[in-house]
């Protein structure tokens, strides 16, 4: 399957609905994956998540109506899928800077937003060594740190540094790194958390569910090594892997100078 020509297809698809109600599971069903991972695989190729590149081209388009027709605002809130008036122009306004009514006066004002169209020759020969294991349930402990998703590969490596300095010689070395989503697809609200075996009364008990998880083993604890097959995993390997993700924290397990690299999959 070639990625980007089935995101193209997702693209018409949008194209197509933007006046009507967008259905991800057919959306999903494009790729072969579930919601979950399908809405993943978007937000990394395309850098928006589909949420919001939806709603800027129905905005852009908005506007363009606003400027060519008559139309009222309670007729194009309705034909692009908005419950009211008041909720299309508060949207309206924050995309375009103006609101509904201003615009035939300033259509210079007014914010394009284009159609995405994807490079379907861009090679995606990308091999990663990994495997399928089962894991019980993870009982751990530890602390954490809000960040972003372009903030965390600085605010990790510093976060574990600190915790380290504070910990290492009361608890010893940290067992494991994880990444929390407040919401994966739709938000730049990250957290970090590091994260020990044994129980430690001053740190939050962590629940990680049974699972089964891809590993891949990374010959080293270096932030910029784990970081690396991170960025390759997301970005390259994913897409052209035929798995669906599951809704729970990344890990990172470091022990015997390695770091095995854990993403929840579905059964």
């Amino acid at each position: 399957m070639n990625i980007y020509k089935e995101l193209n297809k997702i693209i018409e698809y949008i194209e197509n609905n933007l006046q009507n109600e967008i259905d991800y599971n057919k959306i999903s069903q494009i790729l072969c994956t579930n919601e979950y991972t399908m809405k993943r695989i978007f937000y990394l190729l395309a850098n928006i998540s589909i949420t919001e590149y939806i709603r800027n081209r129905r905005l852009s388009n908005a506007g363009y109506d606003l400027y060519k027709d008559d139309d009222k605002v309670i007729d194009i809130s309705t034909k692009y899928q908005y419950d009211s008036p008041t909720a299309f122009s508060r949207a309206f306004e924050k995309f375009h800077g103006i609101k509904p009514s201003a615009v035939k006066t300033n259509p210079e004002k007014l914010r394009n937003f284009t159609k995405l169209q994807f490079n379907e020759n861009i090679n995606e020969n990308v091999s990663m060594e990994y495997s399928i294991i089962q894991m019980d349930e993870l009982i751990l402990y530890g602390k954490g740190m809000k960040t972003t998703a372009t903030t965390i590969h600085q605010d990790a490596p510093m976060f574990f540094k600190k915790m380290l300095d504070l910990y290492d010689k009361k608890y010893g070395d940290i067992d494991y790194g994880m990444v929390v989503y407040e919401d994966r697809f739709e938000s730049d609200n990250y957290e970090y958390w590091i994260a020990y075996l044994k129980k430690i009364d001053e740190f939050q008990k962590i629940v990680i569910p049974k699972s089964k998880w891809l590993k891949f083993v990374i010959n080293s604890q270096n932030a910029k090594d784990i970081q690396k097959v991170s960025i390759e995993f997301y970005e390259n390997f994913l897409p052209s892997l035929k798995v669906n993700l599951s809704p729970v924290p990344e890990l990172e397990y470091y022990h015997d100078g390695i770091t095995e690299f854990l993403i929840a999959i579905e059964d």
